[in-house]
């Protein structure tokens, strides 16, 4: 039985926004502003003596971006995390990065972290792209002589080559992407975390990157991977996980998570029917396709 890579057990993540009641309400009077003013002071010189940001703003509202996720991956599975914008992916994903840490709940994990959520994540602007290889590897734990092993194999991967002795900061956000994501990548770690950055690189580079990660995958290392791209979940995942104001609704196939994540906008179809023939062995001819919307009615023949 394969070990477990990483354990949520009830996580949820709560931020603090300000909002400023004076800009919206004009009426108010002298006494009521003397009043917010000291309230706003003293709320603020606690929160910094407590070590907890200081939030702006005459008016606090606590938001949940995440609460009572809990889920378990084991080590070598391939899972998606999708959702609408807002649904609390990226906040999950930067909490099993350790760059934040969960308000309640508890998150263990087992194995070397490799994280690419942004462009040119780890990276220093003013350092080459060559010294930028050699620093990201250090800080994702691997040694001089282990990143020099590799380094051949990750430039020629990122296709960077005439560039590898420029600053990064003169670098296009594609030649960012493909850098971090060969350094990341190509240093097996145990596990390899991947946002939608992926989606900033042209189509060939993605095609590159979706083989690499199913090679991690058959390797034995655990991916987790964000994407609005649901043939990418479906081709690339064994599993998906679907979020939901910031709630796990639904922890199963990729199909499923595809077919509940569709099914609750309803702008997407209901259901989709095709007939098709093979002409070879990895190779199928369209015939016909049909898309109903929700309610069963056909809305699109081809």
């Amino acid at each position: 039985m394969s070990h477990i890579a990483i354990r949520a057990d009830r996580v949820g993540k709560s931020y603090i926004l300000g909002h400023n009641t004076a800009a919206a309400d004009g009426n108010n009077s002298l006494r009521e502003a003397l009043t917010n003013g000291v309230r706003n002071f003293t709320r603020k010189t606690r929160d910094t003596f407590a070590g907890r940001p200081v939030v702006q703003g005459g008016k606090v509202e606590e938001f949940w971006a995440l609460k009572d996720v809990s889920f378990e991956i084991r080590q070598g599975d391939r899972v998606g995390l999708i959702g609408r914008n807002g649904a609390g992916k990226s906040t999950l994903l930067k909490l099993l990065s350790r760059i934040s840490e969960p308000t309640t709940g508890s998150i263990s994990i087992t194995g070397r972290v490799a994280s690419l959520l942004e462009v040119g994540t780890g990276f220093h602007p003013e350092l080459t792209g060559r010294e930028n290889v050699f620093l990201n590897g250090a800080i994702l734990g691997m040694s001089k002589a282990e990143i020099a092993k590799k380094f051949d194999e990750i430039v020629d991967f990122a296709g960077v080559e005439r560039f590898l002795d420029t600053p990064v900061k003169r670098y296009s956000s594609g030649m960012y992407v493909r850098l971090a994501f060969a350094v990341a990548a190509h240093l097996e770690p145990e596990i390899l975390i991947v946002d939608e950055v992926l989606a900033v690189g042209d189509a060939q580079f993605q095609k590159k990157c979706m083989g690499k990660m199913e090679s991690v995958g058959r390797e034995g290392r655990t991916v987790i991977l964000v994407s609005h791209s649901m043939p990418s979940i479906t081709s690339l995942c064994d599993r998906a996980i679907l979020l939901e104001g910031g709630q796990a609704v639904l922890d199963g196939t990729p199909s499923e998570a595809v077919l509940r994540y569709y099914n609750n906008d309803s702008s997407t179809p209901g259901t989709v029917s095709f007939t098709a023939n093979h002409i070879g062995d990895q190779s199928v001819r369209l015939i016909s396709a049909n898309v109903f919307d929700r309610k069963g009615t056909p809305s699109v023949e081809i």
